[in-house]
């Protein structure tokens, strides 16, 4: 049973100490999520953020972002350009306990309006960047993962040794990713300080460039892919700005890192699938294995080339987001600590095909394209309607139509729904 939003200021007033509480509203995407949230207006001027969570993985996630939040250091917080959510305090909430934060102000997009306009595409390529660029001793400090190269890559090859070993997994794609694993080139990074789970959910804007970026539950020293693959992905006509500017604050980047980027991409929908069979879902099994299939489909109805003899067979970039165009039947592996791209996007109807040619071609390798990814891949795209939320307005201090939708959808972003 959801807890009252009054209950959560009372809450939070035990959990920091001197705290007055002056206006309450629950924060809800609508639906069922993974905590229990209310943003709190307090009598000196601050508004917070109570989150309590409603689930043994949802209070795993908060519990590492809490780890992650705290490694954060005023030090290192001052070489980023953008704010990240500040520990206020915490309490016993049951068999759990609810964490209190400062509540970011920001307005929420999705991949397409973040790509869409060429200054914000070049803010979030610098934000990831100076993000990249962190001294990554306080990572290790903190007791956060620390990994090289050759773990990142086991790490890829464990998940789809898992993914084939649940019968599921198309040959083509068992073959190609397994090319992947094994191609040299591929994994020669210089690994550094990531969020580990970013991607369009995480960025707050304002005034055109990115404010904050919430959600540090995966906040490690690893593949710098990982925080790229939703920009890749993206069909906003500015997404090439972004890896631009990406690239142009770190003074460059690593050859193969475009083609990481996507294959840790592909990767979430091994995530998806291993996440079903794990939670003994049939329908979210099934609506795995119909993403993977339709990847294959979709891809052997299209000419594409391999991108070098020594390179693993990658989805091109235009396929790729093209499946990627379909929220999943629930948010469940996010709760599970896997931030999956079915997560961010919608996924439409595929083109169908001759499907006895597509069947006969299902276990030849699927070559990398990425002939053009910088041009403007849709010239109509139009802004999206920023996402909405349905919290009410704290009881005090009443904002105005347009502060109240922008302060909702700020609310939103900071609550980490399932």
């Amino acid at each position: 049973m959801a807890r009252p939003p009054l209950t959560l200021a009372a809450l939070a007033t035990a959990a920091v100490p001197g705290l007055e509480p002056t206006g309450v509203a629950r924060h809800s995407r609508g639906r069922a999520g993974a905590y229990d949230a209310a943003r709190i207006c307090t009598a000196d001027g601050r508004i917070l953020l109570i989150r309590v969570p409603r689930s043994q993985a949802a209070e795993s996630e908060q519990s590492a972002d809490l780890v992650a939040l705290r490694a954060l250091t005023n030090g290192i917080r001052a070489r980023l350009p953008f704010a990240v959510p500040e520990f206020a305090g915490q309490v016993p909430a049951g068999d759990t306990r609810g964490i209190v934060t400062d509540f970011l102000d920001g307005a929420a997009y999705d991949a397409e309006l973040l790509t869409a306009d060429e200054s914000l595409a070049a803010s979030i390529g610098r934000s990831i960047a100076a993000l990249h660029a962190l001294p990554p001793a306080f990572v290790s400090e903190a007791g956060l993962p620390r990994r090289t190269a050759d773990e990142v890559r086991h790490e890829a090859t464990r998940l789809i040794a898992s993914a084939a070993e649940t019968g599921r997994l198309p040959a083509a794609l068992l073959r190609r990713w397994e090319e992947a694993a094994d191609d040299e080139v591929l994994w020669r990074f210089r690994p550094t300080v990531i969020n580990g789970s970013l991607d369009a959910d995480s960025i707050l804007v304002q005034t055109g460039a990115v404010s904050a970026i919430v959600g540090w539950s995966g906040l490690e020293v690893g593949d710098p892919a990982r925080d790229l693959h939703w920009l890749l992905t993206s069909r906003g006509r500015a997404a090439g700005t972004a890896l631009d500017a990406y690239r142009s604050a770190l003074g460059g980047t690593d050859e193969a890192l475009q083609r990481r980027a996507l294959l840790w991409g592909e990767l979430e929908l091994a995530r998806w699938l291993l996440h079903g069979v794990a939670s003994r879902d049939d329908s979210i099994v099934e609506d795995a294995v119909g993403l993977l299939d339709g990847l294959v489909e979709r891809v052997h109805t299209h000419e594409s080339s391999p991108l070098s003899a020594d390179t693993g067979p990658i989805l091109a970039v235009g396929e790729v987001e093209t499946l990627l165009d379909r929220t999943p039947r629930d948010r469940a592996a996010r709760e599970a600590g896997g931030s999956l791209l079915t997560d961010s996007y919608r996924f439409s109807e595929l083109e169908g095909g001759d499907r006895d040619e597509v069947e006969a071609n299902l276990t030849k390798p699927i070559p990398l394209d990425l002939d053009g990814w910088g041009e403007e891949v849709d010239a109509g795209a139009e802004a999206a309607a920023q996402t909405g939320a349905d919290a009410e307005a704290p009881a005090a201090s009443e904002p105005s139509d347009p502060e109240r939708a922008a302060t909702d959808a700020q609310a939103e972003r900071n609550s980490a729904s399932s």
